[in-house]
């Protein structure tokens, strides 16, 4: 009988009720062992009628097993994975065991596990509980939590038991922390279990002894005399609960015969409750199995049919604790011994090494293959725990650092930085053969540019790339490469025309592509443009036979040093295609960092605040600090354009907090631009100008040439608004320098609108009228176009030309409206008025009524895919994306997919992204 607990039971019979009417919920019951923390558990079970209950527990001997309390939770839903999308199907398949091979990439099992989490709530709802969650292996709660986070429509609720403060990595998730009892339930307690009903000032004292621990109070109630209970005797001083409570549960296991705590260990290091097995190791070991009943009449453990099970954790961790060592070997080695079929190869593994004394390369190279086996099903985390105990069994000094390496490279993908930079610094160690020396240079400064500093990335990458050149050229050359990408973080323009020139020095095999970005950009930015546009070009023309996210990163950077951002921009949006559909998923956090860019630069903001606000997400349960900071920065600059002070403020602030330090200028100058983006569009000229001139200063770590470039034209309206006609020449001048190599009209079209602005009365017109000409020769960049064409109006208004004036206003109101640039749109309904137009604004276009999260649906449908394709390509339920639909229909005003298509077609945020590529 469960006592007290008003506010658990209530929050729980919310969640309860929640699934089983189709919403989803997450929470996390944190408390001390004893709690009660499983008795609410089995509290929502009891009354959860009649929707799908599933289970799991962790336990110790399982934490280093891939998968192992996904397989528990899920094996009984394997008949529903043909519902799911094909990607997340297999992922799944691979995961559970049930397929020869599955992915490596842990963001599809994750999505998987939800999408297979919601059809299992069909039609009555779900309720997950998972208990001793500090013991699940890391890649099951890796898919957990990623569920966990993102339950809303499924039906599904799920409850997480955790002791104490263990689970830092739960957050993100809403937390109930379990206390004592209060007095009167402590006392309702007290009496159901006493052989008498304890005076008031007994029970009193118990409870400030106990802490009210339910579980302390049930044991200690047992252990005392009625005299002891009724006050007539003093209480044991000090009370038996000894060092924690499972002090009480160490006594009993003492009181055990000899073979009955043999048994009892055999249960606890095999922690499944296969009774079968435990029985045959006891066999094995000499132990007569009626030897079990001894340990069930003490009530320590519990049978039912063929399981076992401890009254509680604290029952198994006496029992180990009060083992000997040897003891404990001798348990694995049994258990390791009788674990000899090919599906228990992994715990088989995990029980030799339990069992091993010093080295040994057998046992070593097991757990390397189990771990190979995780690794392969995307559980990185616990691959990365086999591959360092693998590395301490192994005699082997060169073998060991071979295997300290792969487990550093495993915890970094599982999203565990720290265990990372473990793992490395001991295989530097160890490593002595230049090609390993080499790799592990590398990897530390992958670890150091997506977390640290990006300018020590940096020197670590041109360090590596010196030690290694003559030994391997084209190690030497991507090292140059990854010194290149940190550079241009830092934004440290001598570094980026070095590397090139030791790019082209490097002996000559294939002209590489990667080769001739390194060459081409150093020399853009040495000052021959001529060359490197030149090399550029050539480079770009095989852009066609481009398909990897990083190839097309590359050429994105190409087009943006040619001058030709809408190309970049295309570029940008087929490299989050690729990197969606390939292996490098698990980097997609870093590759959205150039697709939401891309997509805000083609005037596609909700697209670009959607595509960030995912990437976001995903960078932070990553362990990416420095993506976070990328997206954190791009969604101030989404949030500039609209006019949403407030947010843009805290994203811009949020990102420098981690630009700074770590010297990302990039991201550092993406935000302070946002900043005078929002003082420009909001009128406040004169902070606008000394915001724009203050990057054109920044240095490395702090700003970035290349968002000099691309607030060119901002700076210049800037500039001209507040009188400032010389630094607005000047820079005009520059974006003239930039510009020589540009070849596509949105680029022309920005240099001729910077051109009018420096030009009196009606000299300006044709320049204005030549960039409009150009915006729409150029295809769709709505934002820029209609600035252009609000700034002509403006023109022609003030050289009292008011009747033309109209139609470019007009044009750019209703642009910027549909855009929801809201001080732009206010700024242009302000001129159209002064030309003498009185209608009222047009109201917001219909697709900014949709969420981030309904317009990334939308846009990926009106394209022609299936629900299950859009769920695949977002990590989501199919029947989440069904859910969204449902929403996203009525708030257009349509009701099938073609009408949504239609419409999707003809808006700005969703149009052809322009130059080589299709948005």
């Amino acid at each position: 009988m469960l006592h007290g607990r008003v506010t658990e039971r209530a929050a729980i019979g919310e969640l309860v009720a929640a699934a089983r009417a189709g919403a989803g919920q997450a929470l996390v019951l944190r408390g001390e062992p004893g709690v009660g923390k499983s008795a609410l558990l089995d509290l929502a079970a009891a009354g959860s009628a009649p929707m799908r209950v599933l289970r799991a527990t962790g336990t110790e001997p399982e934490t280093g097993l891939a998968f192992g309390a996904l397989h528990q939770l899920l094996r009984s839903e394997a008949g529903l994975l043909d519902l799911l999308p094909g990607p997340q199907r297999d992922a799944v398949r691979g995961a559970l065991g049930l397929a020869s091979s599955g992915t490596d990439d842990r963001f599809l099992v994750s999505a998987g596990v939800l999408s297979l989490l919601a059809e299992a709530a069909v039609p009555d709802g779900l309720l997950c509980l998972i208990d001793d969650f500090q013991w699940i292996d890391q890649a099951s709660a890796d898919a957990l939590l990623f569920a966990a986070r993102r339950l809303r429509t499924e039906g599904v609720g799920m409850l997480i038991a955790v002791r104490g403060d263990a689970g830092a990595h739960l957050r993100g998730v809403p937390d109930l922390r379990l206390t004592g009892l209060d007095s009167r339930s402590a006392a309702e307690l007290l009496a159901s279990r006493s052989a008498v009903p304890p005076a008031q000032e007994v029970g009193d004292r118990l409870v400030a002894l106990t802490g009210g621990n339910p579980l302390a109070l049930r044991e200690v109630a047992g252990l005392l005399t009625p005299d002891q209970l009724a006050g007539r005797t003093p209480l044991p001083d000090p009370l038996p609960v000894g060092a924690g409570i499972g002090q009480i549960f160490g006594d009993q296991v003492e009181r055990l015969p000899e073979a009955g705590r043999l048994i009892a260990l055999i249960a606890a290091v095999e922690g499944l409750g296969d009774l079968g097995l435990i029985l045959r190791a006891a066999g094995r070991l000499g132990v007569d199995p009626a030897e079990l009943h001894p340990v069930e009449a003490a009530g320590l453990v519990g049978v039912e049919g063929a399981s076992i099970r401890f009254r509680h954790p604290l029952v198994r961790s006496a029992v180990y604790a009060r083992s000997s060592s040897v003891q404990r070997r001798l348990v694995h080695t049994a258990l390791a011994e009788l674990l000899d079929g090919a599906e228990d190869a992994d715990r088989r593994a995990w029980h030799r090494a339990a069992a091993s004394v010093g080295q040994d390369e057998g046992v070593a190279a097991e757990l390397a293959a189990s771990a190979e086996r995780a690794r392969a099903r995307g559980g990185y985390a616990d691959a990365a725990v086999a591959l360092a105990r693998s590395a301490d069994l192994t005699p082997d000094r060169a073998v060991r650092a071979r295997r300290l390496t792969d487990a550093a490279t495993a915890a970094w993908l599982g999203g565990r930085p720290g265990q990372a930079e473990t793992c490395l610094a001991g295989a530097r160690e160890l490593a002595r053969e230049p090609l390993l020396v080499a790799e592990l240079t590398q990897l530390r400064g992958r670890f150091e540019l997506n977390g640290g500093d990006a300018a020590e990335a940096q020197r670590v990458f041109l360090e590596g790339a010196d030690r290694v050149c003559g030994a391997d050229p084209g190690r030497a050359l991507e090292m140059l490469a990854d010194a290149s990408e940190a550079a241009s973080y830092v934004g440290d323009v001598a570094a980026i025309v070095d590397i090139g020139r030791r790019a082209e020095a490097l002996p000559r095999g294939d002209d590489s592509f990667l080769r001739a970005m390194l060459i081409g950009i150093g020399a853009m930015l040495a000052g021959d443009a001529r060359r490197g546009g030149q090399t550029l070009r050539r480079a770009l023309l095989r852009a066609d036979e481009l398909s990897g996210a990083s190839e097309l990163l590359w050429a994105s950077a190409a087009a943006s040093y040619l001058g030709e951002v809408d190309v970049a921009a295309g570029f940008g949006v087929r490299a989050g295609r690729a990197a969606r559909v390939s292996g490098l998923v698990g980097q997609l956090p870093v590759v959205l960092e150039f697709v939401s860019t891309a997509e805000r630069i083609n005037g596609r903001l909700g697209i670009s605040a959607a595509i960030a606000e995912e990437g976001l997400t995903l960078a932070r349960e990553a362990g990416y600090t420095n993506s976070a900071a990328a997206h954190l920065a791009n969604l101030a600059a989404v949030a500039a354009v609209r006019g949403q002070e407030d947010a843009c403020r805290e994203y811009a602030q949020e990102a420098l907090a981690i630009a700074i330090p770590h010297r990302i200028g990039l991201r550092a100058g993406t935000a302070s631009y946002a900043l005078g983006l929002l003082d420009l569009g909001m009128g406040r000229f004169a902070a606008a100008h000394a915001r724009f001139s203050a990057l054109t200063t920044a240095g490395p770590g702090a700003g970035h040439p290349t968002v000099v470039w691309r607030s060119t034209p901002d700076r210049v309206e800037a500039a001209v608004a507040c009188g400032d006609h010389d630094a607005a020449r000047a820079t005009v001048a520059s974006l003239e320098q930039w510009s020589v190599n540009a070849g596509t009209p949105a680029s022309r079209a920005l240099l001729a609108r910077c051109r009018a602005l420096l030009e009196d009365g009606e000299r300006a017109v044709p320049l204005y009228e030549e960039a409009l000409r150009l915006h729409a020769e150029g295809g769709p960049a709505p934002f820029e176009q209609a600035r252009t064409a609000l700034l002509y109006g403006e023109r022609l208004r003030r050289t009292h030309r008011t009747g033309e004036a109209r139609q470019p206003l007009r044009s750019a109101l209703e642009a910027f409206q549909r855009l929801g640039a809201e001080p732009w749109a206010e700024r242009a309904h302000s001129e159209l008025r002064a030309a003498g137009e009185s209608a009222a604004r047009p109201g917001p276009a219909a697709l900014n009524v949709l969420t981030p999260q309904e317009l990334r649906i939308a846009r990926l449908v009106a394209e022609g895919a299936s629900n299950r394709d859009v769920a695949a390509r977002l990590f989501l339920s199919p029947r989440t994306v069904e859910y969204h639909l449902y929403k996203v229909y009525p708030k257009l005003g349509i009701t099938t997919r073609t009408e949504l298509a239609r419409l999707v077609g003809a808006g700005p945020e969703f149009g052809d992204a322009g130059g080589a590529a299709p948005g």
